[in-house]
């Protein structure tokens, strides 16, 4: 054998070698678990299109924060299903009968170690499943920018009072990271950081998650406000605008199929990088798992390690749980 032959291929003969030369590691510490938090007490239903994910009540919820705590994870992202909705989702500012409020102080007392992050939107909260107040324009109904900044300074404030370490707003709102700055500084709340969903797009891989959150449009779409999937250079506009407005952590939503703007973002700023690998991405490998067309394990691990590799510092993933689990074997 010509011994300038590169024997890239030797450094790959055995498990032990190859986690010596591993580039990209995946662990427990970057996995953000979503939970969905529904106001009715002893609550407790499936959710149809996402096998494994569960709609649960304050308690429920408190229990199964208390029970990853233990797996090891270290971090829960909160959405909430309240009791009322109305045309500005006012049920999200509940300072004492909040689903996101009483789910907070749950979750302080049962898993005190947790980092809680709320999700800050209104699609869960308003009867018209928009992510904010409407008004006419044009003889359409279109989003009022500037009375859903207001109302969502309102919500944010409200979920940090009640004990949330972050608050993500995730409608696409203008202005919005600068608005919910403001207002947690004034109040006192300079410590309640703010990640920001800088990036989230248009895309058709959210419908399980509407089952999930019951917050489906009930006209038009979002594609007004959230991002067209054909741009990039867009995204990097929408980052740079979070990141001076005061974002702590900025997002990429969905990861599968932007991974190019997950490294164009990380490589731009430096900041903490979140990546969504959001609710079509699970249901698409449970499905196929369930049909024993591939490996749940080795894809799960395959897909959290890709996001690693294109920049996120920390995944949200509905898989966050298993891939605990695995990674800790």
């Amino acid at each position: 054998m010509d011994r300038r032959v590169k024997g890239l291929s030797r450094l790959r003969a055995s498990e032990g070698l190859r986690s010596l030369v591993r580039e990209t590691r995946v662990g427990v510490d970057d996995l953000i678990a979503p939970l969905f938090v529904h106001h009715e007490a002893g609550w407790r239903q499936a959710i149809g299109s996402m096998p494994g994910q569960y709609q649960l009540g304050v308690e429920e919820a408190a229990e199964q924060a208390r029970q990853w705590q233990e797996l090891g994870l270290r971090a829960v992202l909160l959405f909430g299903l309240p009791a009322m909705k109305d045309a500005e989702g006012s049920a999200s500012w509940d300072d004492e009968g909040g689903v996101i409020q009483r789910a907070l102080r749950a979750i302080r007392e049962a898993a005190p170690e947790l980092v809680c992050i709320t999700d800050v939107c209104f699609c869960e909260y308003t009867d018209h499943g928009h992510c904010g107040v409407l008004t006419e324009r044009g003889g359409k109904r279109v989003l009022d920018h500037a009375a859903t900044r207001a109302n969502l300074a309102k919500q944010a404030l409200s979920h940090a009072q009640a004990g949330a370490d972050m608050v993500a707003p995730s409608g696409m709102i203008d202005g919005q990271v600068s608005v919910i700055r403001a207002a947690l500084d004034e109040a006192g709340q300079c410590g309640v950081g703010i990640m920001a969903y800088s990036a989230k797009y248009a895309s058709g891989f959210y419908g399980p998650f509407r089952e999930a959150a019951e917050g489906a449009p009930q006209f038009g779409d979002r594609r007004s406000y959230q991002m067209d999937p054909a741009n990039g250079a867009e995204a990097m506009r929408e980052v740079s605008v979070d990141v001076e407005e005061g974002a702590d952590i900025v997002m990429v939503k969905p990861a599968m199929a932007y991974m190019d703007v997950i490294y164009r973002v990380k490589q731009a700023y430096g900041l903490p990088t979140a990546a969504y690998n959001v609710s079509g991405e699970y249901a698409m490998v449970k499905a196929a798992a369930q049909a024993g067309w591939l490996d749940e394990r080795t894809t799960v691990l395959e897909m959290l390690t890709g996001f690693k590799r294109a920049g996120a510092d920390m995944i949200i993933t509905y898989h966050a749980a298993d891939a605990a689990r695995w990674l800790r074997q």
